[in-house]
């Protein structure tokens, strides 16, 4: 088992940023992919992007691309969601999941575990 905690979420600005953190603990060594999803109200919950855990190499979506940031840091078993230029429309409970395989990345079928998520406010 892994679990995953989210932390960093709050109320920001347009164009404001924030970072939020994913902890992980448990059986870190059995994840290949970490990623960032959110879920605003009354919509599905939606992939932002992703991280191999080995490699590094990461994968967004379109709406986030060039705002957001993932990194991660395997000797502190933490990943990390960087927010910048922030829009009303990013205003979300923003989940951090893990998987054990390295597809698909993009759907929520294919992560094994999830945090309990954060909240992202950005007032206009």
């Amino acid at each position: 088992q892994v679990q995953l905690v989210e932390s960093g979420g709050g109320l920001v600005q347009s164009g404001g940023s924030l970072r939020l953190s994913c902890a992980a603990s448990g059986r870190t060594f059995s994840i290949w992919v970490m990623g960032w999803f959110r879920q605003a109200p009354g919509k599905e919950r939606e992939f932002v992007g992703a991280i191999s855990w080995s490699g590094g190499s990461t994968s967004y979506a379109d709406s986030v691309k060039g705002r957001f940031t993932i990194s991660r840091d395997p000797a502190k078993d933490t990943e990390y969601l960087e927010m910048n230029t922030l829009k009303p429309e990013d205003t979300a409970v923003y989940y951090c999941a893990a998987e054990r395989s390295p597809v698909p990345i993009t759907q929520t079928y294919g992560y094994d575990y999830w945090g309990q998520g954060t909240q992202v406010t950005v007032s206009s």
